[in-house]
């Protein structure tokens, strides 16, 4: 039999997914709700933090408890570097009209604010040894946070990294407010004479940190998917060193493989 936490979380659930209640509209307060189900106090938060561990709904502090409003999902496919190398060629018109964050989600460019932080940093040991560079080069960190302009937490947090002295023969690369660059990092590294060859990608998954969860405004107890991406060139360097930390609530990835028929 079920407890009785479950039976109001049930309850309030069914309305917010049968659309009784809406995203964005409040919750009674939580005396009103254990009027309603005849319940205690107490017994009325267990149900609100069950709904809340779920995503269903958020609290916002010394406003009340609100039904959470559904963020734009992300599926990240490993065909999107393909896709992003073959308009590496196109004009920056063409390049200009979508993005691979348009791509992974099906946004139009005006549906998105893009924000991008550079700063010159010295390589740690673990960014030098994925380069494959002596630990203190000097790298060209780029932090960047794009969200859709109607939410306001990012799609994931994403720093990369890329060799100074590899970029410095076009100084509009040093620069954040070239950004958004037409075509992304295949482009930029085309503009210096850099084809990608392959793009290799590790993920692992972990609870965030609580300067993660605030920034991706992630349901408690919602893991992160951490991915490595190293970007090689032709010639075998890697050239482009990213960690991301994508949420776990809307974050989809999808790796199709294509195998040789016999």
């Amino acid at each position: 039999m079920a407890a009785a936490y479950e039976r109001i979380a049930d309850d309030l659930r069914t309305a917010i997914r049968a659309g009784h209640l809406r995203p964005g509209d409040r919750l009674p307060a939580e005396t009103k709700l254990a009027e309603r189900f005849g319940r205690s106090v107490p017994t009325v938060r267990e149900a609100l933090r069950a709904l809340r561990d779920e995503g269903l709904i958020e609290k916002r502090h010394g406003i009340g408890t609100f039904v959470r409003c559904r963020r734009t999902p992300a599926r990240r496919s490993n065909l999107r570097h393909q896709w992003e190398k073959d308009r590496v060629r196109a004009s920056p018109e063409q390049r200009a009209r979508t993005g691979a964050t348009e791509h992974d989600t099906g946004l139009e460019v005006d549906e998105l604010v893009i924000r991008a932080r550079y700063r010159e940093v010295a390589a740690d040991a673990d960014v030098a040894g994925a380069f494959g560079v002596p630990e203190g080069t000097t790298l060209l960190e780029r932090r960047y946070r794009t969200r859709c302009a109607a939410e306001s937490a990012p799609f994931g947090l994403t720093t990369s990294y890329l060799v100074r002295d590899m970029i410095a023969g076009n100084p509009d690369l040093l620069d954040a407010s070239k950004e958004p660059w037409p075509g992304g990092s295949q482009s930029q590294l085309y503009s210096i004479g850099i084809e990608l060859d392959r793009v290799e990608e590790r993920v692992t998954a972990r609870p965030p940190t609580p300067e993660e969860a605030a920034e991706l405004e992630v349901p408690p107890g919602t893991s992160v998917l951490v991915l490595r991406k190293l970007s090689y060139d032709v010639v075998g360097r890697v050239v482009d060193v990213a960690d991301l930390v994508l949420p776990g609530d809307r974050t989809e990835l999808l790796f199709t493989t294509s195998l040789e028929r016999w």
